[in-house]
């Protein structure tokens, strides 16, 4: 029988069951998760950023998914942005052609993602903005925020969660353009500069 010398933490490794799940790498991912607009299309916009923790290091395993309306403010119904070959099982991708408005993005090492999609439009008194939801290890339950794109001043000043928010935590849920149809959105977990995340009950 072997002994093991449990007096100092040194002489333990740390087993499964020691790490904080859940763990999304291995079946959620798909290829193509961020070419949510179709392919040409005049009115992409390509929206990225990094996910960070409270010490402000970056999440290299989170997921984001997006939702988002066409630009006529429209949820679309179109199935199909995961496709499979009903043959084989095999992935398909997306069509190309059909505007899903949903998306899958993985972060990589340095803990960026990237989406392209079409530039959302406004749907009731909201101004326009993309929905999240972000997923990561060690984080027991997902979180959600939006993303709002910046350009209508008015519409911003004017939308009902925007307007409830303190100046600094507003900026948060406002991505900036950063030009050529890119904008930047950092989603910070804690910490100084958190995102403004969203409870539905």
């Amino acid at each position: 029988m072997t002994k093991i010398d449990t007096s100092s933490p040194e002489s333990v490794l740390p087993t499964p069951s020691h790490t904080v799940g859940p763990f999304y790498g291995y079946a959620l991912p798909f290829p193509g998760g961020g070419d949510i607009a179709p392919v040409g299309h005049p009115e992409t916009i390509t929206v990225q950023g990094y996910i960070t923790d409270g010490e402000g290091d970056p999440l290299p395993d989170a997921f984001v998914e997006l939702w988002g309306p066409d630009p006529d403010g429209n949820v679309p119904t179109t199935d199909g942005s995961i496709r499979r070959d009903p043959a084989t099982g095999g992935y398909l991708g997306r069509n190309g052609v059909e505007f899903t408005g949903w998306g899958r993005i993985q972060t990589d090492a340095n803990g960026h993602w990237y989406a392209r999609t079409l530039r959302p439009g406004a749907r009731g008194r909201s101004a326009p903005y993309l929905s999240v939801c972000v997923f990561a290890r060690g984080l027991l339950v997902h979180l959600f925020t939006r993303i709002y794109l910046p350009g209508d001043a008015a519409a911003l000043a004017a939308d009902p969660l925007l307007a409830g928010l303190d100046a600094d935590r507003r900026d948060t849920l406002i991505a900036t353009d950063t030009g050529h149809g890119t904008y930047r959105f950092d989603i910070r977990l804690q910490g100084e500069g958190e995102t403004v995340f969203l409870e539905f009950q």
